[in-house]
């Protein structure tokens, strides 16, 4: 038999996210394959042995070692991989985004680059005045804001932070304070699946998504956000990933690209991402496996 779409999946908070990928898959009429832990082994097997196969690929057991053979399998035969891992590999090294998006003309934060401390352990003297009083360390492949240190204001708060992830390149980045529109500041993160693009008003500490609306889009010349991100995405190659932008005297693209997106909705989480959003992008996901028939 062979099937639509594969969505191999263990984490226990990707489940609505899946009802959604398997709705949109019953709407564009294509078969879903649901590869779960328990069903892991025999689903390998089959693969494997030709019995079961895949035309596309959506795969949500990365981070989990035992579900690797199902993307390698991908990679073998040529099915269709949404963000295949070497494309979301080098996408998600900040240090060679950065690099990327400056020479394509997309504003980012001033931004020192430093070597990873296992090849380069002394780092000669470094002017930091144009990072200002306070800046932010990153390392190049931290995700979920690990490693990151943010009002950082020392050279050695920045040799200290080389040494947590000493195979990372770092970015030294200066602190990027918003606009304030309607008493909130203009911070977002925008998400792209396919083609089209879902901006949200982001709170960098709650974490909690609101809805940019048509009229606020019009009203502060927002639509920008979405140039932006598709420009991006012209860059990275990624079907589907998120951005964060902030609004200063310019659009600065803060948070390159993030491609393993947490898929916690908002009607369950209180820092969830909009349920019509996380539907859109499981329609648009679905899209691509039925263009892939």
């Amino acid at each position: 038999m062979r099937y639509d779409l594969c969505l191999p999946w263990y984490w226990e908070y990707d489940d609505i996210f899946v009802g959604m990928v398997e709705r949109a898959c019953i709407e564009e009429g294509i078969s879903l394959w649901q590869i779960k832990p328990d069903n892991l082994l025999e689903s390998i097997t089959a693969l494997y042995k030709g019995i079961t196969t895949f035309r596309t690929l959506l795969n949500r057991g990365q981070g989990e070692a035992i579900f690797d053979p199902i993307p390698r399998w991908a990679l073998e035969f040529g099915a269709r991989r949404i963000n295949p891992l070497e494309v979301s590999a080098w996408s998600e090294d900040k240090a060679t985004m950065h690099l990327e998006l400056i020479n394509s003309g997309i504003h980012t934060p001033y931004t020192i680059l430093l070597a990873p401390f296992l090849i380069q352990p002394v780092v000669q003297p470094i002017d930091l005045t144009p990072l200002g009083e306070k800046f932010v360390i990153k390392p190049s492949n931290g995700g979920g804001g690990e490693g990151v240190i943010i009002g950082a204001s020392t050279m050695d708060e920045i040799l200290l932070a080389r040494m947590e992830f000493p195979e990372q390149k770092y970015l030294i980045q200066a602190h990027v304070t918003p606009r304030i529109i309607k008493g909130t500041p203009a911070w977002f993160r925008i998400f792209y699946a396919n083609g089209e693009t879902y901006p949200c008003w982001w709170d960098t500490e709650t974490h909690i998504y609101t809805n940019l609306t048509a009229e606020e889009e019009s009203q502060y010349r927002l639509g920008r956000l979405r140039d932006v991100t598709k420009h991006i995405a012209s860059i990275c190659k990624l079907d589907w990933f998120s951005t964060e932008i902030a609004l200063a005297k310019e659009l600065i693209v803060v948070d390159y690209v993030n491609d393993e997106i947490d898929t916690r909705v908002k009607s369950l989480a209180l820092d969830g991402v909009p349920d019509e959003i996380m539907e859109s992008i499981a329609k648009q996901l679905v899209k691509i496996a039925k263009g892939n028939l």
